[in-house]
């Protein structure tokens, strides 16, 4: 027999262990339900350390082979640690497992079952990974849902700068869109317009990039970073140089998600977030509301959202 309730102390990252915990997970019982949970927390924290880990330089004086091998089993000795004090993760996970428990095979069951005749990596429960997550209602991200989204497809029709434009900006426009609904390629053909496809961006007076892309100035209160340049604004049809106070960012991400935010939520643009079913309804609503000028702001920023769309 498995005493179910002892798992704790012997974290499943070893294939012993884990043959432990698969015929815990027949007992069907409420403790095997929450070492499960627990021993995945632990493991879920060892990925995150692990990953700490790989984002930190490594080139120091003291970092070898062997060092990097007791760091590792220092990080599976905290993870177990903080997975015994508990993050809020192994809870969730036993109070959906237990639910899901009620049908004929308990949901942890099919969990660890999931990796029967499997190849299993020196972590042991990874493949666990992805039908616990099922089991507890957890949609794994896709191409199309993932907060850090591939960059988008590039249209057919870009060549040169265009194309280069389009590469670095495109996952900036995906992360905006999903944080606010904006379309990304309404965004992505936004900018290029404003910028030239990035040949023309902003700068201070000092030479320094404001990382906006959308040609918004720094009025309506922002409290933010300002870069004061030239600009070509259309006064009465006619066309005026002018010097203009821009608001300025630290990054293009931020750029992208003021942008999207200052569409989404000034009542100035209701009807540009009406008409992001049509490119051209889009086009026309931006220049009605008096985002730019320029008369014949909304036939060409049409044009180039078609150009990244394509």
């Amino acid at each position: 027999m498995i005493d179910t309730t002892n798992l704790s102390g012997h974290l499943a990252f070893d294939a012993n262990s884990l043959n432990n915990l698969k015929v815990a997970a027949k007992a069907n019982s409420p403790e095997s339900i929450k070492e499960a949970a627990k021993q995945f927390e632990a493991v879920f924290i060892n990925m995150v350390m692990k990953s700490m880990r790989a984002a930190t330089p490594q080139d120091g004086l003291f970092d070898n082979e062997q060092s990097k091998t007791f760091t590792a089993m220092l990080d599976q000795q905290l993870s177990e640690n903080l997975a015994t004090k508990g993050v809020g993760l192994a809870e969730i996970l036993t109070r959906q497992l237990t639910i899901a428990s009620n049908g004929p095979t308990s949901a942890m069951e099919q969990a660890v079952s999931a990796d029967d005749g499997k190849k299993t990596d020196t972590m042991g429960l990874n493949p666990l990974i992805p039908a616990l997550l099922k089991s507890s209602g957890y949609a794994a991200p896709t191409a199309s849902t993932s907060a850090v989204a591939a960059p988008a497809k590039m249209p057919t029709g870009l060549r040169g700068h265009s194309a280069a434009f389009h590469q670095r900006m495109s996952h900036h426009a995906e992360v905006a869109s999903k944080a606010t609904g904006m379309p990304a390629n309404y965004m992505l053909g936004q900018a290029a317009l404003e910028t030239g496809w990035g040949r023309r961006e902003i700068k201070g007076s000092d030479g320094s990039n404001s990382h906006n892309l959308f040609g918004i100035k720094a009025t309506g209160g922002w409290k933010g970073k300002v870069a004061e340049t030239t600009t070509t604004e259309y006064i009465n049809g006619v066309k005026t140089k002018q010097v203009e106070k821009f608001r300025a960012y630290d990054s293009y991400a931020e750029s992208f998600k003021d942008f999207a935010n200052l569409i989404q939520n000034n009542p100035r643009y209701k009807s540009v977030m009406e008409n992001v079913n049509s490119i051209s309804g889009y086009a026309n609503a931006m220049q009605n509301s008096g985002y730019a000028t320029d008369p014949n702001y909304a036939h060409k920023l049409a044009s180039v959202i078609n150009k990244v769309t394509a």
